[in-house]
Order: structure tokens, then sequence, then C-alpha cells
């Protein structure tokens, strides 16, 4: 095993292991593809076209489907299909491609989405928290008008017309950036928290959108955080055993718990989320839910966003997790040294 190892050969094992995983990754994908065509665009969606073919009897339609939506499921459907597929011929066209590069482009996929979030979240939460002020100040209609003023309060419309172009420009600024933005939205945390401290006990000025401000990038940046502190190794682990044992146990140990405690995890999370138009995170999305602290702002719905985000990077980057584990247990070259100060 050492020679084919190091070599980057092909074992059965580890072939299964990359067509596994690069399905759960484009799977994960179209899945949240699937979901915003569902519930947003009134595709049938794979369950329900199965349904109407009588394969799942208990979600056959009410009213059959007809000539369009039969053929908008039979789309969704194959889409799982071709992600398998797909799987299977990368896998085979590229018999020497060490695990470690696939783990590592997975990673870049996942970092590539983080980093979309991050800008995001810092761009909505400015404009949304300024809206809030100005709004609360009265001054939207001496600046805007009396009918955007109007428009700016009603939370579909803030968050068609300010918030969805905001998030498509954080995704654009992700693809020139290569900063997660992780210490810059911990500084915003705490200069955020701090305005709330001077305004309070200095000015005796607070408002609702000052501590919404802070829990929305705080959210984010707990849970957008956490598949890269699992690619550095940095959650906390609270088992006695695992420090002590070799490189090819601790290997084998990551893949086992990526697995059947990371993957179930997330796949429960976005079955939960998002299984219908009910669903915790979906129903708050398509309502654009807001809270109910006055003139606070209105990004509740996309805190509900948030456990999609946490979900699918943690699944990609579960699976990225299982291939570097498998080449660490394999004994392949090129290994990740991690230090302490990033592992803590």
């Amino acid at each position: 095993m050492g020679a084919a190892a190091a070599s980057g050969y092909q074992t059965p094992v580890s072939s299964i292991t990359r067509i596994f995983c690069w399905t759960v990754v484009s799977a994960t994908l179209v899945f949240a593809l699937n979901n915003y065509l569902i519930f947003w665009l009134d595709w049938p969606g794979m369950v329900t076209f199965l349904g109407h073919l009588g394969l799942l009897p208990a979600f056959a339609p009410k009213n059959p489907l007809d000539g369009t939506a039969t053929t908008l499921g039979a789309v969704q459907t194959l889409s799982y299909l071709f992600c398998a597929v797909g799987a299977v011929l990368y896998t085979k066209r590229t018999p020497d491609r060490p695990l470690r590069a696939d783990s590592e482009t997975m990673v870049s996929v996942s970092a590539y989405i983080i980093r979309a979030s991050f800008w995001a979240v810092i761009f909505v939460g400015v404009a949304d928290m300024v809206i809030s002020f100005l709004r609360v100040e009265d001054l939207l209609t001496v600046l805007f008008g009396d009918e955007m003023a109007t428009a700016l309060g009603r939370p579909q419309f803030r968050g068609s017309y300010v918030h969805i172009p905001l998030i498509v420009a954080g995704c654009v600024m992700a693809a020139f950036s290569r900063s997660l933005g992780f210490t810059w939205l911990a500084l915003l945390v705490v200069v955020a928290e701090l305005s709330i401290v001077i305004s309070r006990f200095i000015f005796s000025y607070e408002q609702a959108f000052q501590g919404d401000l802070v829990r929305f990038w705080y959210g984010a940046l707990f849970l957008f955080a956490s598949a890269y502190t699992l690619y550095e190794d940095g959650h906390v682990r609270v088992d006695v055993l695992y420090a002590g044992l070799t490189s090819r146990m601790k290997g084998l140990v990551n893949i086992w718990g990526s697995l059947l405690l990371g993957m179930s995890l997330c796949v429960t999370v976005l079955a939960i989320g998002m299984a219908g138009k009910s669903s915790i995170i979906n129903s708050a999305l398509l309502s654009f839910e807001v809270s109910q602290s006055g003139f606070g702002m209105y990004v509740k719905y996309l805190m509900a966003g948030f456990l999609g985000i946490f979900a699918i990077t943690m699944m990609i980057q579960f699976a990225a997790y299982m291939l570097e584990s498998l080449a660490d247990y394999r004994d392949d070259p090129g290994k990740r040294q991690i230090t302490e100060a990033s592992a803590h």
C-alpha cells in the first residue's frame, strides 16, 4: 500500500471514496439550486415528479403535472443522477490525481461560498443599518420622498431591491478577493457592540437596529467560520484518546467521524430547514421574515439562511476532510502541517 500511496495510484477504496465525496459535493450544490427552483420559481422538484410517475405515491401531486412541469421535474431528477455519473467519470479519467488535490479543490469551493457570504453580510449589514437609522429618525422621507420611504419600510421591497443586489455584489467581490474576512468581521462586531455602549451610556441613545446589527454579524461570523475552522482542525475535541493516536489512526477516526457525525448533521439541517415551504429556513426566506422589534433591521430572514450556508459549506468541507484523512491513513505525501496556533 505504501508504494501505491506514494505514487498517488488509486486503490478501489480511494476510487470509491473520491466518487462518494464528489457526488456529495455536487449533489449538495444541486440540492440548493433545486430548492430555489422549487420554492421560488415553482418547479415541481424530484419528489413531486417521482410521485407523478407513481414511484412515490405518498408524494403524488393533487393534479397531474402538465407537459412543461413534467419536463422540468425530469431535469431536476436527472440533475442528481448527473452528479453521481459525473463523479464516476471524473474519477475514472483522473486515476493519478492525488486525494489531497481533490480535497483542496473542495476546500476552494467552500472558501468561495464563505467569502461571498462574508462580503454579503458586511454590505447588507451596513446598508440596512443606515436605512433603519434614517427610518427611526424620520429622515427617509426627507431624503427619498414619501413613496420610497414607505417602500423601504416593506420587507419584500427592501429585501428584493436592497439586499439581493448587495448579495450579488458580495458574490462578485468574493471572486476577486482571497481573504475570508474573519478578522474584519470580528472587528466590526466589536465596533458595533462598542457603539451601543457609547451611545447608551454617554448619549442615552439606543435603538433596536443596533442590537440587530451585532446579532446579524455575530451569527454570520460563528456559522460561516465553522467550515474553515474544520479545515484548520480548530474545533475543540472533547475526547482523551485522539491526541495519542498515530497519524494513520487519526485519519481513520476522521473518515468515520466525518461520515457518521458530520455529514449526518448537515443532512439533518438541510432536510429540516429546506424540506418544504413551511420549513424553518425556507419559510423565513420566502416571506422576508423580520423581527418584531419596532424599527429594527430587516435581516432576520437572512439569519435563517445562515443555517443553510453553514450546512452546505460544512458538507463540502467534511467531504474534503474525508479525502484528506484517507490520504493521511495511506501515508500519502504532502500532509499539511497544522500549527498549534491554528488548531486551538
